[in-house]
């Protein structure tokens, strides 16, 4: 894991561009504090700064050199030693044992389809000697970060909005609309803006190229949605998502330094740790475990995983209020946009619980409930879909079953009920900007429209696939990158090993969420032989929930309610601070959207 910076310009000296690039890579240093160094060309300039992970030799640092071609690349591509293997038979030589050199001969050999290739996070950019050409590419599902401007002729990049800010041409406008998307629903990013209107996006899947001053933006992969469902027998399809969930832990258990694992009791970090310690039953890990007592204490589960694998050796820490107000400052200037829910915060501590005892790799679960259905709002669809398809009787019953399990009123029932035959009638894109038009009432012009693209007839799976292409899962991604990378720690997400989510998109509503309203069903059943049964038999979601948006608003970060409404200029400010005094009296109706301005306004205030 580290951080890369670069850009293309013909007008800077060798010296001018070497000094620009190191200013860069100064802001990310906390990326990779083992290795900086810089490559510069009359064309083009590449940073790097490393953090020593595959190969901790110096001959696998970067700016790496590989015949004509130059990279700097930050991510791990798992299946390095397979891939190896292949091009040593094609003839392909290679002096170091480093994923890197990997990428640089598989580019030799398949251009620009290497990253079809690679099983793995990554973002990249490559300079081609003899053709003059940049190649740049972010993995597919955008678990590492890649931003990039273009000046005229010109294109930067970075992994940070820090390092991108040092260029003398960065313009400060800021991106009202996603100012808007952050505060009403929680986006870090969408599509392939940014909170600053120069700064673009790369998007997952997708790869960049420039030359001779123009740029090119292509996607490289892709849910298949033409492909038949799966007939195989709900057996063969267990064993499968089985062995492929085991071979992505097989995969990412792989490094030179010390792993360990986030650890919070709830099915998907369970069935991590579970998997983890069933294939290296003699291999020590460290787990991890943010817990607030008498509040959200998940350590009777994490507890239940422990017992069960006894090569797994525990940490716990609660955050103390002195302490979060302490590092607030750290997390949000880290997060490089606004601190969008009080959960990151937590995410901030674990990351540093696992530095602190030695850890550089940790394994974490994000990506499941995307593709698995284990949000509760998946319901709205599912139930909508059964409803307009004419399975009346089948929609009420899964209502039943989820308004018994979750102790719904009679009033929530109806409500829900309500919103899922507005689903079973309404396309993505609607139900989306229905829910931002909400923000409209504080803005002095609407909110735009959000174009969220169609991808399949099956509402739930196009509902499933912009959770992980579009919506949730980047925001999630984005404070997973800079939480971890905030220690110099590499975070890494097997769920999100492409060959088990293209598998998952090829598998019906009930093996995600079956009649019963279990969701994630063919995790849970899978991994029943390895699971602990307390874990396999909670049926309740709970995210990584914290006191934050009330408790600690009201508390040790109170201070945040201090706001300047002046910066909030496309705003009706009066309704701003109508909206938070009524929160400061009492009023917790809108308690996340008060968190968003808050966090916002120390944002606009501290960082722009």
């Amino acid at each position: 894991m580290c951080g890369i910076a670069g850009f293309t310009d013909t007008s800077l000296s060798i010296l001018a561009k070497r000094e620009l690039n190191s200013k860069m890579l100064n802001k990310i240093t906390h990326r990779g504090p083992e290795a900086s160094k810089v490559f510069v060309h009359e064309m083009v300039s590449l940073g790097h700064n490393r953090l020593k992970i595959i190969d901790l030799s110096n001959e696998a640092n970067q700016p790496f050199e590989y015949e004509d071609i130059v990279l700097v690349f930050n991510g791990e591509i798992y299946n390095y030693v397979e891939l190896k293997v292949e091009l040593q038979a094609k003839g392909y030589a290679f002096r170091t044992s480093s994923d890197t050199e990997v990428v640089c001969a598989a580019y030799k050999h398949w251009g620009e389809d290497c990253v079809k290739h690679f099983v793995g996070m990554w973002g990249f950019a490559l300079w081609n000697k003899t053709r003059l050409h940049l190649f740049c590419s972010r993995d597919r599902f955008g678990i590492k970060p890649f931003y990039y401007i273009v000046d005229g002729e010109n294109l930067a990049f970075a992994s940070e909005y820090k390092a991108l800010k040092e260029l003398p041409y960065f313009n400060s406008r800021l991106n009202e609309q996603q100012l808007n998307r952050g505060l009403q629903l929680g986006w870090s990013v969408f599509q392939d803006e940014t909170f600053y209107t120069q700064i673009n996006n790369l998007l997952p899947a997708h790869n960049l190229t420039w030359q001779e001053g123009k740029v090119k933006v292509s996607r490289y992969w892709d849910i298949d949605f033409s492909q038949p469902q799966s007939n195989l027998s709900w057996e063969e399809k267990k064993h499968k998502f089985y062995e492929l969930f085991t071979d992505s832990i097989r995969l990412h258990s792989r490094s030179d330094v010390q792993n360990g694992t986030c650890l919070s009791g709830g099915l998907d970090s369970s069935a991590i740790a579970s998997v983890y310690s069933t294939l290296l039953p003699d291999t020590p890990i460290k787990s991890f475990s943010v817990y607030y007592e008498n509040e959200v204490d998940e350590r009777p589960f994490v507890y239940e995983v422990v017992k069960k694998y006894p090569n797994i050796e525990p940490y716990y820490f609660s955050p103390t209020n002195e302490e979060i107000a302490k590092n607030f400052h750290k997390v949000a200037y880290q997060a490089d946009v606004p601190v969008l829910g009080s959960s990151y915060i937590s995410q901030y501590f674990l990351m540093k619980l696992a530095k602190s005892h030695g850890v550089t790799v940790a394994i974490d679960g994000q990506g499941s409930d995307e593709y698995l259905g284990g949000y509760l709002h998946s319901f709205y669809r599912v139930i909508g879909q059964l409803y307009s398809s004419g399975k009346v009787f089948k929609a009420f019953g899964l209502l039943n079953e989820l308004a018994q399990r979750e102790n719904f009123t009679p009033q929530k029932k109806r409500d829900f009920m309500l919103k899922s035959l507005a689903c079973s009638v309404s396309r993505e894109s609607k139900l989306y900007n229905l829910e931002l038009s909400q923000i409209n009432k504080l803005l002095n012009k609407d909110a735009a429209h959000m174009l969220i693209e169609t991808k399949t007839s099956d509402k739930f799976g196009n509902f499933l696939y912009h959770l992980l292409q579009s919506t949730t899962l980047q925001t999630l991604l984005h404070f997973e990158d800079r939480n971890s990378m905030a220690f110099s720690l590499e975070s890494r997400v097997p769920f999100l090993d492409h060959r088990l989510v293209e598998f998952a998109f090829t598998l019906g509503r009930e093996d995600k969420i079956n009649d019963k309203a279990e969701t994630k069903y063919i995790l849970r059943e899978a991994l029943k032989p390895v699971l602990p049964q307390a874990v396999y038999e909670r049926k309740d979601k709970k995210g990584f929930v914290t006191p934050g948006e009330i408790k600690w608003l009201n508390g040790p970060l109170e201070f945040l309610l201090e706001i300047d409404y002046n910066r909030f200029g496309w705003m009706k400010k009066d309704k701003l601070k109508s909206l938070v005094d009524g929160y400061k009296k009492g009023d917790r109706t809108n308690a996340a959207l008060v968190w968003r301005i808050a966090t916002t306004a120390y944002w606009l205030k501290n960082f722009t």
